[in-house]
C-alpha cells in the first residue's frame, strides 16, 4: 500500500524544492511534481504532450482526465511506499477526481495534504527571479496565482474537515521549511 502526501502552495512557494530535498534525504520516499510529470510529457513531443503544452503556456490547468491518469499511474508505480506529490490538487474538480480514485483503489491511502504558505509578494519575487521558462512572466504569474487562489478556500475546507490539512510557513529558509515538513511527514509514518 502506498501512503500519499499532497503538497500544495502558490507558484514560487518552494513546494517542489522542499519535497525534492525530503525525498533525497529519505530513501523510503519518492517525490513527484505534477508540473514535472506534465513537462516531461511535453518534452517527449507526443500528441498528448502538445495538448498539455498549450495549457501550460497559458498558465491554465491541464484537463482533469489527462492529469489524473498521469498522476495515478506514477503513484501506483512509485518505487517506495511513501509518495510526495506536489502541485496537486489545483482545482476542486481535481480534488474530487483524486477522492474518487482513492475510494476505488485501496492500494493508495491519502495521509495528509501539506500547504506551503507564502505571501503573494514572496511568490512573485521567486517566480520572476528564477525565470525557468516562457511561462515565468508577470502576466502568466498573475494568471497562475489566480488559478491557485480561486479554489483554495474550498480545498482547505475539504481537507480540514477530514482533519488532514497541515499548513507550513514557507517564508523562512529552505532548511527550516524542509526540517518542519520532514518532521511532520515522519510523524505520520508508522513504518
Amino acid at each position: 500500500m502506498k501512503k500519499l502526501f499532497l503538497i500544495i502552495g502558490a507558484p514560487g512557494s518552494g513546494k517542489t524544492t522542499d519535497a525534492e530535498l525530503i525525498a533525497k534525504k529519505n530513501d523510503n520516499i519518492t517525490h513527484y511534481s505534477t508540473g514535472d510529470m506534465l513537462r516531461a510529457e511535453v518534452a517527449s513531443g507526443s500528441e498528448l504532450g502538445k495538448k498539455i503544452e498549450a495549457y501550460i503556456n497559458k498558465g491554465l490547468i491541464v484537463p482533469i482526465d489527462i492529469a489524473i491518469a498521469t498522476i495515478t499511474n506514477a503513484i501506483k508505480n512509485a518505487p517506495t511506499k511513501v509518495v510526495l506529490l506536489d502541485g496537486y490538487p489545483r482545482s476542486v474538480e481535481q480534488m474530487f477526481a483524486l477522492e474518487e480514485f482513492l475510494k476505488n483503489d485501496k492500494s493508495v491511502i491519502l495521509s495528509n495534504i501539506i500547504e506551503v504558505r507564502v505571501s503573494e509578494e514572496t511568490a512573485r519575487e521567486r517566480v520572476l527571479g528564477r525565470a525557468r521558462g516562457a511561462d515565468d512572466n508577470n502576466e502568466v504569474f498573475n494568471n497562475r496565482m489566480k488559478v491557485y487562489t480561486e479554489p483554495l478556500s474550498e480545498i482547505q475546507s475539504f481537507y480540514s474537515a477530514k482533519n488532514c490539512l497541515e499548513v507550513i510557513d514557507g517564508e523562512g529558509s529552505i532548511e527550516s521549511i524542509v526540517a518542519k515538513m520532514d518532521a511532520f511527514i515522519q510523524s505520520k509514518l508508522d513504518i
